[in-house]
């Protein structure tokens, strides 16, 4: 792999993992503090090659292999931190996550509150998540709720490589805590990446394609399946607009409403399993304050309510356009 040059202004074409490996050396040669750690991200470069040559060219004091000890590397993160670094955390795979919630949740999200505001807590968890590889359980799955649900953390999720570039940066320049959620389905396909200047704030959401008839909504990988359904529903005449949420906690609604009380319908669309989950909570709430606009109920197309399945179940578990095609058709039809 190549080197981005981050000194460079303009716009290049890069797969999203190598979006944030630009955007992680960018935020490493800005700021000595900005420290990476995790499991095989030194040499090997992380299991999908996001950290490639960062330890080579910021040394192994900077990028730290660290022992296959999730809770540990999260507690050594939150010592480094109130020790006035700025660290940067690889969880390898989603499921791997658990381990360490405890640290996250009653540590990491509590200490500022806890010591009302005197320490921060400039740590940046990054967990690629999410289905659509083939792989096995415990590497296919979306916990976003448990982290949204969760007081004290911020938790972003890109899906494009410019968003990826520019929001790593923007999670590690944070004071908070950021949960960053990588769709590890979104690691290869490339897009453009403005070197100059971020579009958006870390925590707004963006309309991604105008429409008139329904709003479909969406995080991470399912912005590119939200696309596809769009661009089928249009071959049979039904205009759908579709917003990417980006972040999750705080979620910016502004976009959002205003998409909605246009259209008059909403989808809303996710990996992880419908109950308890982000997309009840986006549901509930566009229910609340735009309810008058509605002209049907907000619908949910999710994963299903069931552990992930073995890799060659996941195109029936995971939602596709057919399921949010389905869902548009239901809501056009009240």
């Amino acid at each position: 792999m190549t080197t981005v040059d981050t000194t460079r202004t303009g716009i290049e074409t890069m797969p999203f993992s190598k979006a944030l490996n630009a955007g992680l050396r960018k935020a490493m040669e800005d700021d000595d503090r900005v420290l990476l750690m995790g499991e095989d991200i030194g040499s090997l470069g992380g299991v999908f090659r996001v950290t490639e040559h960062l330890q080579r060219d910021f040394g192994p004091q900077r990028v730290l292999d660290t022992p296959l000890a999730e809770s540990g590397i999260v507690g050594t993160a939150i010592g480094l931190a109130m020790g006035g670094f700025r660290p940067v955390i690889e969880i390898q795979f989603d499921g791997f996550v658990f381990p360490a919630f405890d640290q996250i949740t009653t540590q990491l999200a509590k200490i500022t509150a806890r010591h009302e505001g005197r320490i921060s807590m400039p740590i940046v968890i990054r967990i690629p998540y999410g289905g659509h590889i083939g792989a096995v359980e415990h590497h296919q799955e979306s916990p976003e709720t448990y982290f949204a649900h969760t007081p004290g953390l911020r938790v972003v999720s890109p899906s494009t490589p410019n968003d990826a570039y520019w929001m790593i940066q923007e999670a590690i320049a944070s004071n908070d805590p950021v949960i960053f959620l990588e769709p590890k389905s979104r690691y290869w396909p490339k897009g453009e990446v403005d070197l100059s200047a971020p579009a958006l704030p870390l925590h707004a959401s963006r309309i991604v394609r105008r429409g008139s008839d329904v709003t479909l909504v969406g995080h991470g990988a399912m912005v590119s399946t939200l696309l596809q359904a769009a661009a089928l529903a249009e071959t049979e005449g039904t205009s759908c607009e579709v917003v990417d949420l980006r972040s999750l906690s705080p979620v910016d609604y502004g976009p959002l409403l205003d998409s909605v009380r246009s259209t008059g319908r909403m989808v809303y669309a996710q990996e992880a399993p419908g109950f308890v989950s982000l997309g009840s909570e986006i549901a509930a709430t566009v229910m609340e304050r735009a309810f008058y606009a509605l002209e049907a109920p907000v619908l949910r197309v999710s994963g299903y309510d069931t552990p992930f399945p073995p890799a060659k179940l996941e195109s029936t578990y995971l939602p596709d356009p057919d399921r949010i095609l389905e869902a548009v058709d239901r809501s056009l039809a009240y």
